[in-house]
């Protein structure tokens, strides 16, 4: 028996997993028993008992008892790395929602520039001084601007995304998400 570096386990070595140690590859314990700490994986807040033929999932934490186990996925192929790569991906998919809402915001910009600039021609053109009607104008600009709802709505679903994730909700796809709740 010799320690090695994970990065140089592959698929069939056979690897002991001491008690109190965190599983550093998906495989398949092929002797001993114990159960393993899988909350950060799963959610699951109990300890998972496992024996010989059962599944373990790389990033758990063995409990008090030694076990072998076979590897089978290492690297991106494990579970922890296919659950960071859907998280990524979700991320990065811009949803339905927020496009709307950055097209809304983009024509809310335009009409609040037109409001404002026509406020100052309206103020100037009765009489009032330039200062006056530029005051007005920068007035009306503040006030429609719509700023507020682009920047509300990337926050919005940062927090439900997280909500739902802090409920055991993993969302691998925002669009279709939103289609399935509307």
């Amino acid at each position: 028996m010799q320690e090695v570096p994970v990065s140089s386990l592959q698929p069939g070595d056979r690897v002991l997993i001491r008690p109190g140690a965190k599983i550093p590859v998906d495989g398949v314990i092929t002797e001993g028993e114990s159960s393993f700490n899988e909350a950060m994986l799963t959610g699951e807040s109990l300890p998972v008992s496992k024996r010989p033929a059962d599944v373990v999932i790389g990033g758990a934490i063995n409990g008090a008892g030694a076990v072998t186990i076979e590897v089978k996925a290492t690297g991106e192929k494990t579970y922890l790395a296919q659950v960071i790569e859907m998280v990524r991906q979700a991320q990065a998919n811009r949803s339905r929602t927020q496009d709307l809402a950055n097209r809304a915001a983009a024509w809310l910009t335009y009409i609040a520039l037109i409001a404002g600039f026509g406020s100052r021609g309206f103020w100037f053109f009765a009489g009032q001084s330039y200062e006056f009607a530029v005051e007005r104008m920068v007035t009306v600009m503040v006030i429609a601007c719509p700023h507020a709802l682009g920047l509300a709505v990337p926050l919005v679903v940062a927090i439900s995304t997280t909500l739902s994730a802090r409920n055991g909700l993993l969302i691998r796809d925002r669009a279709a998400f939103e289609r399935r709740a509307i």
